[in-house]
């Protein structure tokens, strides 16, 4: 048994990719139904007749949401069987975006974006502790940077929903995106499994307790460091992300779909590509340096911020486009590296938990960063300061990062 155990955390098995490969596709979705909102600004906010700051909310609500159910999240997929609870979260967070398509007022819309935020807490700690219970070597990062390289697809498909808003109704891309969904989850019920060594371990997984995984985890000063960094990093890409599209429509006169499309469809691909190269960096330098998988995206935040400040600074739409693509293609360095950072710094048995936890402080920081994008715009502060904040936000981060102390735990 040892000698098989050695061999599976130096050469995967085939499942352990198929594994990453079917939640490509779960994770393009994820982002997908959350994030396409953002193109349709002009369709939903002279439908519903709405301000800036509501419709700012739409997404913060989801936030907050999400990040408050994600400690707990995270820890139904400890304590439970990580598969199952990847195909409820999936059926039901697309059960409620074909609901989406069905609100005709602020409160209806709120209403779903709330329980969006429910149903998708659970997918992404559960799908990185999955990944990281599969691949326990030197493919780890690169791993879980291809599940996130499935995630930046997905963003770089929001431009989808600006498009359809368009051509038809912002309410036809929730319900076709949302019945797609409930498909798939039907699909991974038959094939999606938990990783062998966790399911022989299975009875001590049931001994798990909330209290004592919180606990655990605060008892260490770099997972306190790695809560601030996460929490920095979620001001970060969620001002950008969410206000990019509005940047620069109104910036550089473009019509929505193509602000959509340079805002998603550039920035998220150039973020796909990111991800990918830092894991296989990250990966090849750990081989050399155990604290390849800190360097990596503190290099990467290094070569953002001031990528950021090009983009929020220029007259010029390439210049614009090249800064912002820029920093979403070292930024997400980061991406690849955090479950496997947390792997370095937290209790294996804790490790989804762990996850949710990052998850919560991100997103409740990274709502109030959003909220008061929109609040500064109705107080006619404009768009390139509040990207200057972030690229500040971006330096800051990097230098916690770089506090963090970690234990050579890459096989655990």
């Amino acid at each position: 048994m040892m000698n098989t155990d050695a061999f599976s955390i130096r050469q995967p098995a085939l499942r352990a990719w198929i594994t990453v490969a079917l939640l490509c596709v779960v994770g393009c979705l994820n982002y997908l139904d959350r994030i396409m909102i953002t193109t349709m600004r002009e369709s939903i906010v002279s439908d519903i007749h709405i301000t800036d700051t509501q419709f700012g909310m739409l997404t913060s609500v989801f936030l907050w949401v999400y990040g408050l159910l994600s400690p707990f999240a995270g820890f139904l997929a400890d304590r439970f069987k990580r598969s199952r609870v990847i195909i409820i979260s999936l059926f039901v967070w697309s059960i409620v975006t074909w609901m989406t398509a069905h609100a005709t007022t602020y409160g209806e819309l709120l209403a779903t974006r709330a329980l969006m935020g429910i149903s998708e807490a659970c997918y992404i700690p559960a799908a990185l502790a999955l990944i990281t219970d599969y691949h326990r070597g030197p493919t780890r990062s690169l791993a879980t940077g291809i599940h996130m390289a499935g995630i930046m697809f997905g963003q770089s498909l929001g431009f989808l929903g600006g498009w359809i808003a368009e051509e038809s109704s912002w309410t036809n891309a929730f319900s076709t995106f949302g019945i797609i969904g409930v498909v798939y989850a039907f699909v991974l019920f038959f094939f999606l499994r938990d990783a062998p060594s966790r399911q022989i371990t299975a009875p001590a997984v049931t001994t798990i307790r909330f209290g004592d995984a919180v606990r655990n985890l605060f008892s260490k000063r770099a997972y306190w460091l790695a809560l601030a960094f996460w929490g920095m990093i979620g001001v970060v890409n969620w001002m950008i992300v969410s206000w990019l599209p509005t940047y620069y429509k109104e910036q550089f006169n473009l019509t929505q779909s193509m602000a959509g499309v340079y805002a998603t469809g550039y920035f998220h691909t150039a973020s796909l590509l990111g991800v990918l190269a830092g894991g296989a960096w990250a990966d090849r330098w750990s081989r050399r340096n155990q604290r390849a998988r800190v360097l990596v995206p503190a290099i990467g935040l290094c070569i953002a911020a001031p990528c950021i400040l090009l983009g929020a600074s220029t007259d010029a739409l390439v210049l614009a486009i090249g800064g912002f693509v820029m920093f979403a293609f070292t930024r997400t360095f980061t991406d690849a590296n955090m479950m496997p950072i947390l792997c370095m710094i937290a209790d294996e048995r804790y490790r989804a938990t762990g996850y949710g936890i990052l998850n919560l402080v991100s997103c409740l920081i990274g709502g109030l960063g959003i909220y008061a994008g929109g609040a500064l715009r109705d107080a006619d502060v404009n768009l390139r300061s509040v990207f200057q904040l972030a690229a500040g936000a971006a330096l800051i981060s990097a230098v916690i990062l770089l506090s963090i102390k970690t234990k050579n735990a890459d096989k655990g």
